[in-house]
């Protein structure tokens, strides 16, 4: 469909002037004209006009890294260290899950995420079979990982599947779908288990997502195992010579982050997640200062509570303002690009999608300027990180399809969705405390 959006506010990515008013044209699934920049095609005729008067106009936020289906599990654990976390209450509930579970747990957090305007996420988790049904048919944009543990019984299983959903479901959804490899940390992986991982990375050449250094825990059983951190064990196997994008990364060393930077490795931050947990407050600043691309996750809505990238801008911001004791740190420029075209970067996608211009794909949303947190409107760049809020995306597009207008999700049955995942949620945790 040709869509012509007129007389917006526009966020261009442009440190001179990073607002502009003007027209947004989209031909397809790709923007055609942004502004000034770029032209219509002869005889292009709009099929769809959308007043954007009184809205902002952004690239659909990117979630670097989240669980998706774990909102079947939001409320259910919290006030709790990781590990105890993890061991005592999320696993158990886990090891009950269906893949009929995850697709619904999986819909509604693309409900919340669309609602909210993400328009790409990254996640790591099982059954991702029905994960990736589930993007297929409400219309969101995903890189998904199998979530591989090389312990226990489930890692020989953990491998099959990851090669299974590569060849069914890379480039699916009509090219929306990426597939990664996920194992899941480096206290989870041995070294013999990580090198099988490296093994199918290298046959599909697929990036990997990884949790790496999230916990004081981690360092310890890492040091205790190997004599190495985190970041060095995994260098010295070889995983760094593929795309990375390692979450969390809360406790690292210089020389960690010295490496890091040289192999060219992206980091998810996601400071609520951290903060819940009392992980600790990863060092972006300094991971931004090495040249490191940096974007921004939620986690899952397990440890969060929520998968709003809005609220998660604005914590980002604030937090690295008060821990390097620095208001100058994190200003709203930056966060909003570590949102939107650092994740792109950090998930490979930065050719495709994180900016509005001629020739990326059209993900973007409309925020409404009408609220009374918008004004005055001194600076829009400031409003989207410190007073924007989830219930102000009116409307979503998402390669070119309008997903989102009015609130209301167009592809999927959302009173349905909230139904089943109640249904779910009960099953999961009936007898446990």
């Amino acid at each position: 469909m040709n869509i012509l959006i007129k007389n917006c506010h526009i966020f261009c990515d442009d440190s001179e002037s990073p607002i502009i008013l003007g027209d947004v044209a989209i031909e397809g699934s790709r923007l055609v004209k942004v502004g000034s920049e770029g032209a219509l095609p002869p005889g292009w005729q709009p099929e769809r006009v959308i007043d954007g008067g009184n809205y902002l106009c952004l690239p659909g936020l990117i979630n670097c890294h989240t669980h998706a289906a774990m909102t079947l599990l939001r409320s259910y654990a919290d006030d709790l260290p990781l590990m105890h976390w993890l061991e005592k209450k999320i696993w158990p509930v886990e090891n009950r899950l269906t893949g009929e579970d995850v697709y619904w747990g999986s819909l509604l957090a693309m409900m919340e995420m669309i609602r909210s305007g993400t328009t790409t996420f990254n996640d790591m988790y099982f059954f991702m079979d029905e994960v990736a049904q589930a993007v297929e048919k409400i219309g969101i944009r995903a890189c998904l990982s199998r979530g591989l543990v090389g312990v226990g019984g489930t890692a020989r299983v953990g491998l099959k599947e990851s090669r299974k959903l590569i060849e069914k479901w890379q480039g699916g959804a009509k090219g929306r779908i990426r597939i990664w490899l996920g194992p899941h940390a480096p206290y989870t992986c041995p070294p013999g288990y990580i090198k099988k991982v490296l093994s199918l990375a290298k046959e599909y050449e697929t990036g990997i997502h990884i949790h790496v250094a999230e916990t004081r825990d981690e360092i310890r059983i890492i040091n205790e195992r190997y004599s190495k951190t985190p970041v060095t064990y995994l260098e010295e196997l070889g995983v760094f010579e593929f795309p990375v994008l390692a979450a969390h990364c809360v406790h690292l060393t210089g020389d960690d982050i010295s490496l890091l930077a040289r192999r060219g490795v992206a980091v998810a931050h996601n400071p609520e997640s951290n903060m819940k947990l009392a992980s600790g407050v990863a060092p972006v600043v300094k991971l931004r200062g090495a040249g490191i691309t940096v974007g921004i996750g939620t986690d899952g809505a397990a440890s969060n509570n929520n998968l709003d990238m809005f609220g998660e801008m604005r914590t980002a911001a604030l937090l690295h303002k008060v821990f390097n004791e620095d208001p100058l740190v994190m200003p709203a420029l930056e966060v909003l690009r570590m949102a939107t075209g650092d994740g792109a970067r950090a998930l490979g996608l930065g050719d495709e999608i994180g900016v509005l211009k001629p020739g990326y794909k059209a993900d973007l949303i409309l925020v409404d300027l009408k609220q009374p947190h918008y004004h005055p409107r001194h600076n829009l760049v400031a409003h989207a990180v410190y007073a924007a809020g989830a219930g102000d995306v009116d409307l979503v597009i998402i390669d070119g399809e309008i997903i989102m207008e009015n609130r209301k999700i167009l592809t999927i049955d959302e009173e349905r969705v909230l139904d089943e995942v109640e249904r779910c949620a009960r099953r999961l945790t009936s007898g446990f405390n």
